[in-house]
């Protein structure tokens, strides 16, 4: 097992002391629950103090899947796995939670505070976590339950926050919630295949990274991910992960808020914030409905324009009449005008 490298104190805004973070490798693959090393984000991590770490990770200025939007912003679920991985990694290297565990997500929110600091450039992005770890449930050895708090930044620059909270089990524990499908990761039951929306309009590229089709009805549609899909599911499983439900969620805005309204001269909509909350397992071989709870303007006048055309989304995801997930997501337009800016220009539209 690793050792932690304790810092002596936490690093400020200005002049740094002891061991700094190192960007130059990843972590291992294993001790973040990814099977590819080219999708491993996370780089290293310093300890500050009691439960309390400097988590470093490095973002690629190009990804199959999360790639930048037109504006050159960085994706923001490269943020939410960044999160997921910083977890996993400290559950294992810090806290030496058993390898062979299982995880659960239950609930994980982001929001991005200042998008230009984000902005892709000519390299790519280090980004530094200042994490809190925070135990909720700890019944070792069987189970451990835990929620961690970040909050994001480039040089010394914030702009987003974050938390994921999980439970990890053996594996017998992890039956006992599973029933008959726990420790299955066999292939599914096929369920009948729809066309799935053309990847453009859901803010994708390729045709296998688009995991929305029509639903039975108008106001439904249906998360039909490729199971097959070397990105959400990088190693196998036996329930529809928590980063592929929020992939769904994020795909299903982007929809109703790019594709489908008119959009402010010289602005285009981004995701700045998702909170998702997950209910119950979701299967493989269970059709998942998303269906619109709420779409609504959350306009602040009294903060100017720099508040105005803001959009809530509330989504629910369905299988049969079981609630398994929600989100709540904000969309605010970003000024195309400084999309050609530098980071730490000037500043863009946002929430």
């Amino acid at each position: 097992m690793q050792q932690s490298r304790l810092r002596p104190e936490p690093r400020g805004a200005q002049g740094r002391s002891g061991p700094e973070l190192d960007f130059q490798r990843t972590v291992s693959r294993r001790l973040v629950h990814r099977a590819a090393v080219a999708e491993v984000f996370v780089t290293d991590a310093l300890v500050l103090g009691e439960d309390r770490f400097l988590v470093g990770g490095q973002w690629p200025r190009d990804h199959a899947l999360y790639h930048p939007d037109a504006q050159r912003g960085s994706d923001p679920l490269l943020f939410a796995e960044t999160v997921r991985q910083a977890l996993v990694y400290l559950a294992h290297w810090h806290y030496e939670i058993p390898l062979g565990h299982r995880f659960v997500g239950y609930d994980m929110d982001f929001e991005i505070t200042d998008p230009v600091a984000l902005r892709v450039g000519g390299r790519p992005v280090p980004v530094e976590l200042d994490a809190s770890w925070e135990w909720t449930d700890r019944r070792p050895p069987r189970r451990y339950g835990a929620r961690l708090e970040v909050a994001l930044s480039v040089g010394g620059r914030a702009c987003g926050r974050g938390s994921l909270r999980i439970v990890a089990l053996d594996e017998r524990s992890y039956r006992i919630i599973r029933g008959p499908q726990g420790g299955a990761c066999a292939a599914p039951v096929a369920v009948e295949p729809r066309r799935r929306v053309e990847p453009a309009l859901v803010g994708r590229l390729r045709n296998k990274d688009s995991v929305l089709a029509a639903g039975p009805s108008p106001a439904e549609w249906l998360l039909q991910p490729d199971l097959d899909h070397a990105i959400l599911f990088d190693h196998p499983t036996d329930h529809l992960p928590l980063m592929v439900l929020l992939e769904g969620f994020r795909q299903l805005g982007h929809l109703m808020t790019c594709s489908a309204a008119p959009r402010p001269e010289g602005r285009a909509p981004a995701l700045v914030s998702a909170a998702v909350d997950c209910l119950a397992f979701a299967e493989l071989d269970v059709p998942t409905r998303l269906c619109v709870r709420e779409d609504r303007t959350v306009d602040d006048v009294s903060a100017g324009d720099a508040r105005t055309g803001r959009r809530l989304l509330r989504l629910d995801a369905l299988q049969g009449d079981t609630l398994v997930a929600s989100c709540a997501s904000v969309w605010a337009p970003v000024s195309l005008a400084t999309a050609t800016g530098r980071p730490g220009g000037q500043s863009v539209s946002h929430a």
